[in-house]
């Protein structure tokens, strides 16, 4: 078992987790990591409904979990499939009812078994669509979704650890066969990855590090942006100046936007970074449009947030924080 996953698995001794376990090796090698650390899981399954051996691989889950002594919830995604777009319907109907099970069993975490593999394929994807700090960043070791904390603790694992691990204990798994078919891009990448190793000296490791890199980087950036809308966000409004806004600089400024929009909207995420950039753009000039569920306006040197349907006034209200 990897070090680097038992030491991280400390701080969550005692907590109830969740495991999100799809039958492959990286969820299976999961599941049984947790259980030999000593977490106090339940498995959650999702039959998709999608693949014929979906309900092997369901059964499967189930009479693993049953000899291992681990709970398992089984999740049926029934209904009308979406003919375009079926991916991400099937990942965003996936974690809402993984979420909803969190909140209504009050479950501190939700694991999920995204590894160092997907990491690097996940920077080397938003590298090739030309992505910023964010992007290339990649996925984080913790966030939150649906006000569940999600926890990703084999982002340090290789996934030729994974399977030699489950090989040498005869654990079995299966193999998603979308995870071989060279029309999606991240298959592409998987299959031609060695080639950075070997024709150009850049190994997984150093990939790695600049990822961990540019993570730190994200981080203070965000910590910075948030000390910023939090300064001008006085209930659900904010005032500040022009030259408070245009005066940052172009990344922050975009994020800046972005954070105060999705905290007085409310949405689940910001504006698409497209949206963003043609809304400063429009506050470059006395204006008044929507964006986010919420109204903004610029009237002279002052620009104003609001929630969508409230007044646009600029009238001071008592204690009211204003960067003018």
């Amino acid at each position: 078992m990897n070090q680097k996953f038992v030491d991280y698995m400390q701080k969550f001794i005692g907590k109830k987790l969740a495991v999100a376990v799809s039958g492959g090796i990286d969820s299976i090698c999961l599941l049984h990591w947790c259980k030999l650390v000593g977490m106090n899981i339940v498995a959650l399954h999702v039959n998709h409904g999608l693949r014929a051996a979906a309900s092997v691989e369901t059964q499967y889950v189930c009479d693993l979990c049953k000899n291992l002594g681990v709970p398992c919830k089984i999740f049926y995604w029934t209904g009308e499939k979406p003919t375009a777009g079926l991916e991400n319907a099937a990942r965003e109907a996936r974690y809402k009812m993984m979420t909803d099970f969190c909140h209504e069993n009050n479950i501190d975490a939700l694991l999920v078994a995204h590894q160092a593999d997907d990491q690097i394929e996940t920077f080397l994807m938003n590298l090739g669509r030309g992505s910023g700090l964010y992007g290339l960043a990649a996925m984080r070791r913790e966030t939150v979704r649906d006000g569940v904390k999600i926890v990703r603790p084999l982002l340090d694992v290789s996934r030729k650890e994974l399977r030699t691990w489950c090989d040498d204990n005869n654990v079995k798994y299966f193999i998603d066969e979308m995870n071989s078919d060279p029309h999606y891009t991240r298959v592409k990448i998987r299959q031609n990855r060695y080639l950075l190793d070997e024709k150009m000296g850049i190994s997984d490791n150093r990939i790695l590090l600049a990822i961990e890199n540019l993570g730190r980087l994200r981080d203070k950036l965000e910590a910075d942006v948030e000390d910023l809308v939090q300064s001008v966000v006085d209930g659900k409004r904010a005032v500040f100046s022009d030259v408070f806004l245009f005066d940052l600089s172009g990344d922050i400024r975009l994020k800046f936007i972005g954070t105060l929009i999705q905290t007085i909207g409310g949405d689940k995420y910001p504006p698409r970074l497209n949206s963003l950039a043609a809304a400063l753009s429009r506050l470059q000039a006395n204006c008044k449009f929507t964006l986010g569920h919420c109204t903004l306006r610029r009237l002279n040197d002052k620009i104003l947030v609001v929630p969508e349907g409230e007044k646009t006034t600029f009238r001071k209200r008592r204690h009211e924080k204003q960067h003018i």
